[in-house]
């Protein structure tokens, strides 16, 4: 059941749902939190569709907040709020308000979700593209228990990650993180089949995968070993090898969907790694309302330490790393300038900057 609202308010728009609940015979409120999705027309349809699948394991009010544009500077001094109230099977198991802020009114969104929330109930903010610098100081940010993210979306992914280090408050997260999750669980098991000790790690995928270097800071920071990034092709995470003192430990995934584990002196075995979609992952962060200490502490580790493993991975297995590491800086630097970012421009890159940043990759 739909009901469309033109230049509301968000009274009107709690007793839509009301009416909409009484409508279709489910007056009684079941849902055990609110969802409130920050994004723009282009990428509503599908953080929506995402929402409405994830609600089937967590039934929930979704609170969709489209911020227009206004065309005219008469149109940006007006104020108009439309809603679209979806009930019933339009909603999975939860309801869903689509709110479209017009003119002045879309600087002060807070104003218009905080009475649409659910009372003694949890809230989780997601921006599924251009998520604010500090989500935790941003006025629908701070309404909620857990921000969430997503570095992938970022026009300089592997810089988005310093910042979200640097402004991280607990209960911030990111789908960057999320991603990673069954690759760090099966590490986790294959480390706990052998009895020896990790000198160095390799994690291989694609350039400007932000998740590719949580997993290696993540690496770096529970075994407190090097970690070099290297790239490849994709999809993805491709490969993480891990060399010990009882030999070679690799989980190599090539085609996105099923990794082989390798540990010397046993069999080879295949493992189900295949890559998940934006349901599964917004389902996994609902689970859990509580702070990731984990991916804080992957997350302050730092790129540019894992610039310092790769320098002493290279030191380790007693290869030149200097060509390499001299083409990746010069096709940083043509990347960094293609991109023309007002952020690149004010920064002018210098050789150990670059080197860095290769090196980070």
């Amino acid at each position: 059941m739909k009901i469309d609202l033109t230049d509301t308010t968000a009274g009107e728009i709690n007793k839509a749902l009301i009416e909409g609940r009484r409508a279709i015979g489910t007056p009684a409120v079941g849902m055990v939190l609110t969802l409130v999705i920050v994004t723009d027309e282009e990428n509503a349809y599908d953080a929506l569709r995402a929402a409405s699948d994830a609600s089937r394991e967590h039934p929930s009010r979704t609170l969709v907040v489209i911020r227009r544009v206004s065309r005219t500077p008469r149109d940006r001094t007006g104020s108009r709020l439309d809603a679209e109230v979806r009930v019933g099977a339009e909603a999975g198991t939860g309801e869903t308000a689509v709110l479209r802020l017009y003119g002045e009114v879309s600087d002060h969104a807070d104003s218009v979700v905080l009475p649409l929330l659910l009372p003694d109930a949890p809230v989780v903010v997601w921006w599924p593209v251009r998520a604010p610098l500090h989500p935790a100081e941003d006025p629908l940010g701070a309404l909620a228990q857990r921000r969430v993210t997503d570095t992938y979306a970022a026009e300089q992914p592997v810089r988005e990650l310093a910042a979200r280090a640097e402004s991280y408050t607990p209960g911030d997260t990111d789908l960057a993180w999320t991603r990673i999750t069954p690759w760090r669980s099966m590490l986790a098991a294959a480390l706990d089949q052998v009895d020896c000790e990790v000198r160095s790690v390799e994690v291989e995928g694609e350039e400007f995968n932000p998740s590719c270097e949580l997993l290696a800071m993540w690496l770096a920071d529970r075994l407190s070993v090097p970690v070099r990034r290297s790239l490849s092709s994709g999809p993805g995470l491709t490969a993480v090898r891990m060399e010990t003192t009882c030999g070679p430990v690799v989980l190599d995934r090539a085609d996105g969907s099923l990794a082989n584990l390798s540990i010397k002196g046993q069999p080879g075995r295949a493992v189900a790694l295949q890559r998940r979609d934006t349901a599964e992952l917004i389902a996994e962060e609902l689970r859990r309302l509580d702070p990731d200490d984990t991916y804080a502490a992957a997350l302050r580790y730092g790129v540019e330490r894992l610039a310092m493993g790769a320098d002493a991975v290279a030191a380790l297995s007693g290869t030149p790393e200097e060509p390499a590491a001299e083409a990746a800086a010069t096709e940083v630097a043509v990347a960094e300038a293609e991109a023309g970012t007002e952020e690149g421009a004010a920064e002018r890159p210098t050789p150990n900057s670059l080197a860095r940043k290769a090196a980070s990759k």
